[in-house]
């Protein structure tokens, strides 16, 4: 037997075991590995481009139908709510659009209020709002269709402010002092809205916003109590935006025919007013060339203008004087310091106003302290001869006097 080198070289009496021959692959394991992930790749890339389902790959949410619920199932329909139409006109006729939230910020006390209103739908749309002869008291012929709907109009030497003013003893109020009070901001909150309707008798001027889920029903229902009412416009303040009256504000830097469409978005939220006035706006109401076209507009159709006296150089007065148009200022911010000592501390001041230049306005919020104290006031105003008169009363007397 041929013993081979190594055989040989092995010490004696020990026969080295034969190895066993290792079979070498032509890959490592490693390299299997990634050729299996890049196999796997291919066939996951091939179906996901010749598959027919074309949301494969996206998350799957399944959602359980009940067959058996009927079409008026709550569970099976999503509750609405009642709406109001957008930045206007009377009571939708078709089907509300979407809601959108916006702050109202207060000017004086710098207070935030979210509010919900309608931002699409039909309102927008000409002609879309509520027929005239649904409007309680409102005249059909003191109304004119506009893009977002009626917007008042003088008629036949008619005009709104003669329409719309409320009953008052005017020759009784051209020989003693009177004061007239109008409560702004209202809309915005249907509860304060409704104390400021109720609570105060009719003599006073109630000031709607046209925000709120329905300035149109809250403004019918102040006139069924035979309140007269006016339009609070917004307008642009000093710092704007970060003070933002809401939305189609009016703002300085716009031209005249930006503006005005603005202004009719407004005057197509609520009708039966006999004015407007501004809903802040101190910048805006002392920028002549903001403000001229604003006025004229007003005069043409027969309303009022009523500035609240916050902005002191207001262009207000001198413009409507320009136009003969009826105009007051307030004099007397009631509730700036919202207490009942500060409150009774403005009355007085009022009542000192009336008796020095025979006539006089405040101003106010609907605020629950304010309601108290000028409703208790008003009662005690007989017994010291001043009469309690609506603004356009006061507006009338400013005139002649």
């Amino acid at each position: 037997m041929t013993e081979t080198a190594d055989e040989l070289s092995a010490p004696l009496g020990q026969t080295e075991k034969r190895r066993r021959r290792r079979i070498r692959l032509p890959f490592t394991a490693l390299q299997a590995l990634a050729m299996l992930l890049g196999l796997f790749l291919v066939v996951f890339g091939g179906f996901a481009m010749f598959s027919d389902n074309p949301l494969g790959g996206e998350p799957v949410a399944r959602v359980a139908i009940n067959e058996g619920a009927k079409p008026d199932d709550k569970a099976a329909k999503p509750e609405t709510k009642p709406d109001a139409k957008a930045e206007h006109g009377a009571a939708a006729a078709k089907p509300e659009g979407e809601r959108k939230t916006i702050t109202i910020i207060d000017g004086s006390s710098g207070a935030r209020q979210e509010v919900a209103i309608g931002t699409g739908g039909d309102a927008a749309e000409p002609g879309s709002t509520a027929p005239a002869s649904q409007m309680p008291g409102v005249d059909p012929r003191l109304l004119e269709k506009s893009r977002y709907g009626v917007i008042p109009v003088m008629a036949d030497g008619l005009k709104p402010f003669t329409a719309y003013a409320a009953d008052a003893d005017r020759a009784k109020a051209a020989r003693m002092p009177a004061v007239a009070i109008v409560i702004g901001g209202l809309g915005v909150g249907a509860a304060k809205t409704v104390d400021a309707i109720m609570k105060l008798p009719p003599a006073v001027t109630l000031a709607f916003t046209p925000y709120g889920s329905d300035p149109t029903k809250l403004a019918e229902r102040a006139r069924a109590q035979r309140h007269e009412i006016l339009l609070q416009v917004p307008m642009e303040p000093y710092d704007y935006p970060d003070n933002d009256p809401g939305p189609q504000t009016l703002l300085a830097t716009l031209g005249p025919d930006q503006n005005i469409d603005r202004l009719f978005w407004h005057m197509s939220r609520l009708q039966g007013y006999v004015g407007i006035g501004n809903f802040m706006g101190a910048r805006f109401v002392a920028t002549e060339a903001a403000m001229q076209p604003i006025v004229n507009e007003a005069a043409k159709r027969g309303l009022a203008l009523f500035d609240d006296g916050a902005a002191p150089r207001s262009v207000a007065a001198s413009l409507a004087t320009g136009r003969a148009m009826p105009f007051a200022k307030g004099d007397v911010a009631i509730d700036a310091v919202p207490t009942s000592v500060e409150i009774d501390n403005a009355l007085a001041k009022l009542e000192s106003l009336a008796k020095e230049r025979g006539v006089a306005v405040g101003t106010a919020s609907a605020l629950p302290v304010s309601i108290d104290r000028i409703g208790t006031w008003i009662k005690g105003l007989d017994r010291k001869g001043i009469l309690l008169v609506p603004l356009t009363t006061a507006m009338l007397k400013s005139k002649s006097n």
